[in-house]
């Protein structure tokens, strides 16, 4: 809890305050990066000059939970590694968000095994779910930007400071083409 809490509930400046926190908590959504497999360069791929993550406020990777604000979950999830997961989610400052990046994260994909969490929804509160296998960077940017759309409706996080997950899913961005490319031999 910061500054919200100082906040008398009714009145005209706080009400432009209001606006102005939540703008800046839009603007600045620094993300924690779990990645574990594939996902975690098509992450990497979106602070890329190409995909340029900068333009929405989230270029800053924090590797330090207590300094992020969005968990990023791109890749598969080993038993052995949900306590860290769990840690890292618990350690970040509230109001915190989650994406779920890819189909290992969301439901444990090709790895139905003993080993692999199938989805990490079971363990951690999801906002978005990214899917793909791996999801493109576009796609990554889609769900950054449906947290943000959701920080300007919803306000403030409620008294307490606890809120329920949002569990959106995106939609993929792309066409897929059939592979192979056909190719032609001679003239």
């Amino acid at each position: 809890m910061g500054i919200e809490a100082a906040l008398p509930v009714d009145g005209f400046l706080p009400t432009q305050l209001r606006h102005v926190m939540n703008w800046a908590r839009r603007s600045s959504l620094w993300p924690m990066p779990f990645a574990t497999a594939c996902c975690g360069i098509e992450l990497m791929a979106t602070a890329c000059s190409r995909f340029d993550l900068a333009r929405f406020g989230a270029e800053v990777m924090r590797f330090s939970p207590r300094q992020a604000d969005l968990l990023i979950v791109a890749g598969r999830i080993a038993v052995k590694m949900l306590p860290v997961l769990q840690r890292i989610y618990e350690q970040m400052p509230e109001p915190k968000w989650v994406i779920s990046m890819g189909a290992c994260a969301s439901t444990g994909g090709v790895f139905d095994t003993y080993a692999v969490v199938q989805g990490c929804d079971q363990f951690i509160p999801v906002d978005v779910y990214v899917p793909g296998c791996p999801p493109r960077p576009e796609q990554l940017i889609e769900g950054i930007m449906a947290i943000q759309r959701h920080i300007d409706q919803e306000g403030l996080p409620p008294p307490g400071g606890k809120r329920a997950p949002l569990g959106l899913v995106i939609q993929p961005t792309h066409a897929v083409r059939p592979q192979p490319v056909g190719l032609t031999m001679g003239s």
